[in-house]
């Protein structure tokens, strides 16, 4: 019976794990056999390039997947605060896996265009690869967009404005979610390349173009792993929550009629959740009974919010100053 429900647990937990980045590493792990084959029957270098590419998402997805699940562990007593920034270690060190992926990338385009190589045969095989590809990588890059979405509470966007809303959003939205995005931006725009690649080395003597699309696919690798890293990077430190949701978090805050002001309050994210400290100040003349359960009632409050995962709130008397401006940024304020 414990053997089943620690089963169960253990299930459960994987469910909480990011979807994005599951759905990317079963997609690229295909997509990366498919274009290993078609590289070795036609020797075409921004193939190389681009299965390389699609075997650091795999790896890196996978990878990633595992932290996201992590993090979701609850809060021990050693660990008061929980895991939440457990992703933030995975997804730095996908982002050592995608630049070594990319210097590997960049040495075979440079190797390519010293010694250019002829395609050597396999032409449909490399496009109905890279056709399979472009539509793998665009479905996992529109379920990215809508996770974008999904994660910051945003509704009612549909069709194109996904493209514009996700660009809008991502910054709000879980590093596994955010690594994929970043990553399937740099595979399709990949996969247009190698095929461009292809073509041309194919029916051209400009065999240049191969060596030239290799070197760019791993630039736009580089440019991912650097992009990630800032995003994890910061999120390891400890940083500020979006605007949105220091506002959402002290309307909720004043939306009790016994709280007067809120003399400070910091809210720091940590993975896709948010941690928030603050003092309230409570109207003059109540006793220290009341005044903590108003404290608990707004704190239950809170934790209302699927993105808040703790709230550690003090109480004061009001002091008849108005120390929080609703316009006021997010911050340790007084």
């Amino acid at each position: 019976m414990e053997e089943r429900t620690n089963n169960n647990q253990v299930f459960a937990l994987i469910k909480k794990g990011n979807k994005s980045s599951a759905v990317a590493a079963i997609g690229n792990a295909i997509i990366a056999g498919a274009k290993a084959i078609a590289f070795v029957i036609s020797g075409n270098g921004a193939m190389f390039a681009s299965t390389m590419h699609s075997l650091a998402d795999a790896v890196n997805q996978g990878f990633v997947f595992v932290g996201s699940v992590l993090s979701e562990l609850k809060p021990t007593r050693k660990f008061p605060t929980g895991f939440g920034r457990v992703i933030n270690i995975f997804c730095m060190i996908a982002v050592i896996v995608v630049t070594i992926m990319a210097y590997e990338t960049i040495k075979e385009g440079w190797h390519l265009l010293k010694h250019p190589v002829k395609n050597t045969g396999g032409f449909w095989i490399s496009m109905i690869v890279l056709i399979i590809n472009l539509v793998i990588d665009g479905a996992i890059l529109v379920k990215a967009m809508k996770e974008i979405l999904k994660e910051a509470r945003v509704e009612n966007i549909n069709g194109l404005g996904i493209v514009s809303g996700a660009l809008k959003n991502v910054g709000r939205a879980a590093p596994p979610t955010r690594l994929v995005f970043y990553e399937d931006i740099v595979a399709v725009t990949g996969a247009f390349l190698a095929l461009m690649a292809v073509v041309v080395t194919s029916f051209t003597s400009f065999l240049a173009i191969d060596g030239i699309a290799t070197i760019l696919i791993g630039f736009l690798m580089i440019g991912v792993a650097f992009r990630v890293g800032y995003d994890n990077m910061v999120g390891l430190i400890g940083v500020a929550a979006p605007q949105e949701i220091v506002d959402r978090v002290q309307n909720a805050i004043f939306s009790d009629s016994e709280v007067t002001d809120i003399s400070a309050l910091r809210i720091l994210q940590e993975g896709r959740y948010y941690h928030v400290e603050g003092i309230i100040e409570l109207r003059p003349g109540l006793a220290l009974s009341v005044a903590d359960d108003i404290k608990f009632r707004v704190q239950d409050k809170l934790l209302t919010d699927p993105d808040i995962t703790d709230v550690t709130l003090g109480i004061i008397e009001d002091d008849e100053k108005q120390d929080w401006p609703r316009e006021s940024l997010n911050g340790l304020t007084k």
